[in-house]
């Protein structure tokens, strides 16, 4: 057992599957930090004092790959920073010293930050990137979209993977806006050779339109919802296979849907999780 000290709460994770809309395979988990009898994140981490939360983020990671590698994970496995912690080296080097223990490759681990993380702190964040590729680390920007420099943040800094912001995600098949900007992004990310994983999706619609403009790496309750302390089944929509000759844009088949009139939404801020502490995984 970790040694967490006696008055931090009792914690677990539960796992949410991402998944590959053209294989019909699980590629990832995503680890999100639960109370042990499944309290949401946010009671969690609101019992741990705002002097040890960098102490408690690294440990509670270390908990996250030990229970992945115990449960048989098989595919990467993807680790949220807090950005408090992309500051400590020892924060990452805690983390390849919990894989080593754990028996994962280092191959295996990607480290995922916010966007707004990312660009508050790009010189160092960059600095970081290049320092920890050569282990084998591989990066990823979470919540891409919720900021106002994501592209610059591209041109200067090319992560393995990218994950849309749930608000591009949601009702993405009614708003043209929307729409534009995610095949805007879909065509940066296939030309700079970056996945895009579309997170939150919970409708048949949502998935359609996205898998038609190119996106392939698809997470929400559409096809699992997190299963505590275990990988729980997935459900793949009968239209899985929706896009079997257009995988990206620039590829042969490629014809994204036409934009819909424009509409507003708003989504409910009970339907996003906090970032910090949560494991992910891509291949």
């Amino acid at each position: 057992m970790d040694p967490l000290g006696a008055s931090d709460p009792n914690f677990t994770f539960a796992f949410q599957p991402i998944v590959d809309s053209i294989t019909c395979e699980v590629v990832s988990y995503e680890a999100l930090i639960r109370g042990s009898g499944g309290e949401s994140a946010y009671q969690v981490l609101g019992q741990v004092p705002q002097e040890r939360l960098l102490e408690f983020d690294q440990k509670a990671r270390a908990r996250a790959i030990a229970l992945a590698a115990r449960l048989g994970i098989g595919c990467n496995l993807n680790l949220n920073f807090m950005p408090q912690s992309l500051r400590s080296p020892e924060s990452i080097l805690s983390g390849l010293e919990a894989a080593n223990r754990a028996h994962l490759p280092v191959e295996h681990l990607i480290v995922e930050v916010t966007e707004g993380a990312a660009i508050g702190d790009h010189a160092y964040f960059t600095e970081i990137v290049n320092e920890h590729r050569g282990l084998g680390l591989k990066f990823a920007i979470d919540d891409f979209g919720a900021g106002y420099s994501g592209l610059n943040l591209l041109a200067d800094f090319q992560p393995d993977l990218i994950k849309l912001d749930l608000k591009l995600v949601r009702g993405i098949e009614r708003l043209g806006p929307r729409q534009a900007i995610v095949r805007g992004v879909a065509q940066v990310c296939f030309d700079l050779g970056i996945d895009v994983i579309a997170e939150g999706v919970e409708t048949v619609e949502e998935y359609a339109w996205l898998a038609h403009a190119g996106i392939r790496l698809f997470q929400g309750f559409l096809f699992a919802r997190p299963g505590l302390e275990s990988f729980p089944p997935v459900h793949y929509p009968e239209s899985c296979s929706i896009r079997s000759a257009c995988s990206f844009p620039g590829e042969a088949g490629f014809g994204p849907p036409q934009a819909a009139p424009i509409e507003t939404s708003e989504v409910p801020a009970d339907e996003f999780e906090p970032c910090a502490l949560s494991a992910a995984s891509a291949h």
